[in-house]
């Protein structure tokens, strides 16, 4: 419903104003990919219509966002992203796919990008309100990880001196199982 006031909006206005269009793109991948899915799954016709007629939507709604982009600088940006993302990208996987695997490998790598898309579509209008997501995931991530890790404690220095002593022993004492001269014995 949202989606559809989204657009109207749109249309009403004759312009996109300040909406973003990586959702909508992104939503037609995980569309795509989950139309894929259905056609090499066995039995999972009904995946590939309903998600068939989500890709039809999606690319209406596509084609009104970029009918009046606001600018020529997000018209040029959302026809790139459609074009690398919603056509030389899934036709690449398809095509590798159908080419280099067998049908139980197809059906699992559709799958698994099925669900990656999956996410990326339902994060995707976390792009609009902060426009560096994944920068924001990651350094909380980070700033976490160091707050658990920021002061050593001291047996773990103790066991890194040791491996790093027993380490520095066996690189001293190795000896290769293979010479370069193929005519001599191992020693």
């Amino acid at each position: 419903m949202h989606v559809r006031k989204t657009f109207w909006h749109i249309v009403q206005r004759r312009s996109t104003e300040e909406f973003e269009s990586f959702p909508y793109i992104s939503k037609l991948l995980n569309a795509y990919f989950w139309v894929w899915y259905g056609v090499v799954k066995p039995n999972s016709v009904l995946v590939a219509t309903v998600n068939g007629f989500g890709v039809v939507l999606e690319i209406i709604f596509l084609i009104i966002f970029l009918l009046f982009a606001s600018t020529r600088r997000m018209r040029a940006k959302t026809g790139i992203l459609v074009g690398l993302l919603d056509v030389v990208f899934p036709g690449v996987a398809v095509l590798v796919t159908q080419l280099m695997f067998d049908r139980d490998v197809q059906i699992e790598v559709s799958g698994f990008l099925s669900l990656c898309f999956s996410m990326v579509a339902y994060a995707s209008p976390l792009s609009a309100m902060i426009p560096n997501g994944s920068g924001f995931v990651l350094g909380t991530a980070q700033l976490v990880l160091y707050a658990i890790y920021w002061k050593p404690n001291k047996s773990s220095s103790s066991i890194s001196k040791e491996t790093t002593d027993d380490l520095e022993d066996v690189l001293q004492h190795h000896q290769p199982l293979i010479t370069s001269n193929s005519s001599s014995s191992p020693v």
